[in-house]
């Protein structure tokens, strides 16, 4: 099985009350706001992996991102992926977490971390998790795709110099 990055398109929209509201066309039911786009977008990956959480939990099947042109979207960090990937697996091959459990010879609550999108899972539960599946854990590194930011104001002393642009910053 392999997997796609998991960057979902968002839609910002800006409020009548001067906020920006966020919304997911691949998740209707996750909406957000920020005060301004880089909040916005900030609380949108929060929101993401609550909603991805959310469908976990329901045994719901994780949507995969649409191809909708959007100029802002929000990627899924690498682990959440992995997580996403192994329930994926486990709802294909039909394994239910206390069979993943026996296989693994674990305690159940010990699954259930592997599916927490709070938890920071090893690498190596996850690898031991998907071996015990019948699959083999490989990964690729790939350029990133140009970060949408928003304007930046220009320096109050007059430069004529352009603004340096700043990466989003991750929070955790």
């Amino acid at each position: 099985m392999e997997w796609s990055p998991m960057d979902y398109p968002v839609t910002l929209t800006r409020d009548d009350n001067n906020t920006y509201l966020v919304e997911f066309p691949d998740f209707p039911e996750a909406h957000t706001f920020g005060e301004s786009i880089e909040e916005a977008l900030a609380h949108a990956k929060d929101a993401l992996l609550t909603a991805v959480d959310a469908y976990m939990k329901d045994r719901r099947d994780v949507p995969d991102p649409s191809a909708t042109v959007a100029k802002y979207r929000v990627a899924i960090p690498a682990l959440m992926e992995a997580k996403v990937a192994l329930y994926r697996t486990m709802r294909s091959a039909k394994v239910n977490k206390s069979e993943l459990a026996r296989r693994l010879d674990v305690h159940p609550p010990q699954v259930d971390r592997l599916f927490d999108v709070r938890h920071g899972s090893k690498f190596e539960q996850l690898e031991a998790a998907f071996s015990a599946l019948g699959k083999r854990v490989s990964f690729r590194i790939e350029d990133a795709a140009p970060v949408a930011h928003a304007p930046r104001r220009a320096a109050a002393r007059g430069s004529s110099r352009a603004p340096a642009r700043r990466r989003a910053k991750v929070r955790r």
